[in-house]
């Protein structure tokens, strides 16, 4: 299982689609690492340097609808292969949910609320995010400021999560 454990990148946006997070121009590459550094570069952000923000970084926060748009798999694969293993959003287009746990990810929902809470506590602060898949619980630490709570996941998507994604899941039992 991999890590999900990080520290926070905070992309204060909804909507924010396929081709923003790998762009197009990119989709003919087959080897993820050549995805690395494309990661965000199209994204329509005031101040926010993908060479400079995203570098160490194992979690994303977001708004509403990530991933909305095409459905490419290279958007998870430019997320996995720079170190971001989750994504917290208030929620996710359907077929990039599921690449998500394809690939072995978590795509966490949560409550609007909840994602507000946590952008005005913790947004501009080094924020590090501790995520237990099997417990259902998260910690976002900065400094002193702590947030914690709880989720659930459907028991397939954790089971995909545990194997390390599909193809892991499918070559264990078939």
């Amino acid at each position: 299982m991999k890590s999900f454990d990080g520290e926070v990148l905070f992309l204060d946006r909804k909507d924010i689609n396929t081709d923003e997070i790998i762009p197009a121009r990119y989709l003919s590459e087959v080897d993820k690492a050549a995805l690395k550094p494309h990661l965000l570069e199209d994204v329509g952000l005031p101040g926010f340097d993908p060479a400079r923000d995203i570098p160490g970084k194992g979690a994303v926060l977001t708004r509403s609808n990530f991933g909305c748009g095409s459905s490419r798999e290279h958007a998870v694969w430019a997320l996995e292969v720079n170190g971001i293993n989750v994504v917290i959003a208030e929620s996710f287009s359907r077929i990039f949910r599921q690449n998500m746990y394809n690939c072995g990810l978590v795509a966490l929902e949560l409550p609007a609320a909840t994602v507000a809470e946590i952008f005005r506590k913790h947004a501009g602060k080094r924020t590090v995010l501790r995520l237990d898949a099997k417990a259902g619980s998260l910690s976002l630490a900065s400094g002193g400021i702590r947030t914690e709570g709880r989720f659930t996941l459907s028991p397939f998507d954790r089971t995909l999560v545990e194997a390390g994604g599909w193809l892991e899941y499918a070559d264990a039992r078939y």
